[in-house]
């Protein structure tokens, strides 16, 4: 018995043994899946370096039919690439000036509703909370996915700057784009060109957190939109993400061609590399 248990077993009062107990069986049921995913992904590991699933047994102390079930089952292992549990996806709440209340874009919902979706698939937790109008947010914890921009957080604006890639820049007639470092190149929204189109760019990255102890994923599109098309890129294809990146550092570009009715995305892109920081850095 682990001195954890010992001290919950030892607690008098009814009500606070009862918090105590669901909140220990949530944090447990989290290790869990999480040593679960870890499993399964050792196992695929091994495999794809050419091992069969009895050479695999024989050094692991288990039956072939164990590792062939390991192999199959459980929570995925590419689920990592939004964190560890649980997730929490923050989205931003806006001011309408004209109504004078604080407000939520339908944009944003449907981003955030999509990436709960996408999490829950992977077996987590998902906890949703908002970045508010302020831009104030603690970006310092495990498993933070924020949706928004850098005009909108000073936080977000500190956590892009650290990205040595890409970099947000407000062109010289106003709009915001993106810039490639690597290429030169700049990205616009075709909101914001001449003649002006349904098409947006989103920016997907994997950052630093300010303490220095993690990182956090960060979405954001120029417009509502590029944000809507880089959670339908991680919906249908996390698994080649993944592969590429694991959970190291990164960012990328994502163009978006979207109904210009519904906002909804017609199909998305990769604009560039998936370029790994670390080895830009050096």
């Amino acid at each position: 018995m682990s001195d954890e248990l010992r001290r919950i077993m030892a607690i008098d009062d009814p009500y606070r043994l009862l918090r105590e107990v669901t909140t220990r069986l949530a944090e447990a049921q989290q290790e869990v899946t999480e040593l679960a995913r870890l499993r399964r992904r050792v196992v695929q590991d091994l495999h794809a370096q050419g091992l069969s699933y009895a050479q695999i047994a024989t050094e692991a102390g288990l039956s072939r039919g164990r590792i062939h079930q390991i192999r199959h089952t459980g929570p995925a292992p590419e689920g990592a690439f939004l964190g560890t549990g649980p997730v929490r996806i923050a989205t931003p709440l806006r001011r309408d000036d004209d109504r004078g209340r604080t407000v939520v874009a339908v944009d944003d919902v449907t981003s955030g509703k999509g990436l709960e979706d996408l999490a829950r698939s992977f077996g987590f937790d998902v906890v949703s909370e908002h970045v508010p109008v302020d831009g104030g947010i603690d970006l310092d914890r495990d498993g933070l996915v924020v949706v928004c921009g850098p005009r909108m957080s000073q936080a977000m604006w500190d956590t892009y700057a650290k990205d040595p890639v890409l970099r947000w820049e407000r062109a010289e007639d106003g709009p915001w784009t993106i810039v490639d470092s690597r290429t030169g190149k700049v990205h616009r929204s075709g909101q914001d060109s001449h003649p002006s189109g349904p098409y947006d760019v989103g920016y997907l990255g994997r950052l630093p957190r300010p303490d220095g102890q993690g990182s956090l994923l960060a979405i954001a599109g120029i417009h509502t939109q590029g944000s809507l098309g880089v959670v339908q890129l991680l919906a249908s294809d996390l698994s080649a993400l993944w592969g590429q990146v694991g959970e190291r550092r990164f960012s990328t570009l994502v163009g978006v061609e979207y109904d210009p009715e519904t906002s909804e995305p017609r199909s998305v892109e990769l604009l560039c590399p998936l370029y790994q920081h670390e080895e830009s850095e050096g």
